[in-house]
Order: C-alpha cells, then structure tokens, then sequence
C-alpha cells in the first residue's frame, strides 16, 4: 500500500465518521422538532380557546367601562343641578329666615322687657335715659 492509497482509506473513514455523525445529528434534531411540533400543537388547542375567552372579556370589559361612564357623566350632571338648586334655596331662603329669626329674637327681647319689674325705667336710647 502506498501513502495515496492509505490517505485515500483514511479520508475515507473520516468522510464515513463524519456522515455517521450528521446521520445521528439529522435524526437528533428530526425528534426534536417532532416533539416540538407536538408541543405546539398542544400548545395551540389549549390557548386558542383562552384567547377567545380573553377576547370576550376585554370585550365585556369595554361595555362596562363605556356604561360606567355613562353613569359617572349622568352623575356629574345631577351634582351640578344640586348645586345649582342649592345656591338658588339658599338665596331664596336665607333673607327670610334670617329676617323671622331676627323677630323672633326682637319678639324675645322686647317680651322679658315687658315682663320685666322695672317697667317705670325710662328707654335708653345708644347709652343714654332720656
């Protein structure tokens, strides 16, 4: 044997190892991806009915934000027309409650000044008896 002929054997083997190995690698990464896709497929039945549900809910979800805003707006506005009606009771009803509370407080006075014994005293007038 020459030196080609046992280059040639030795390259040879070496060609052999090396699709020995890519064989083995091939199948390796063939079983890996089955797997995978297996894993994916169950992966995909097992969200898919998820992903509708979380569509219904956020869809849910935006209805009962817009009816909350609906009642927060028909909220606002039945504050401002209490506030509106309350100023409005207020200037309505403050002068003549306060004028009857005035009288009645006169009334008061002017009935322990009747009932008082010193009925003979002259009226005093800012400080002074006339």
């Amino acid at each position: 044997m020459s030196a080609v002929d046992l280059a040639a054997i030795v390259v040879t083997v070496v060609c052999l190892a090396v699709v020995v190995v890519l064989v083995l690698a091939v199948q390796a990464l063939v079983r890996t991806l089955r797997e995978m896709r297996t894993t994916v497929d169950e992966l995909r039945s097992s969200t898919l009915p998820m992903v509708d549900d979380l569509h219904l809910t956020v869809t849910r979800a935006g209805e009962e934000l817009q009816r909350v805003d609906g009642v927060i707006g028909r909220a606002e506005r039945i504050s401002a027309t209490v506030d509106v009606a309350s100023r409005l009771t207020y200037k309505a009803m403050a002068p003549p409650l306060i004028k009857a509370l005035s009288l009645v407080a006169g009334v008061g006075r002017a009935g322990r000044r009747l009932r008082s014994p010193r009925r003979h005293r002259a009226i005093e007038v800012r400080g002074r008896a006339k």
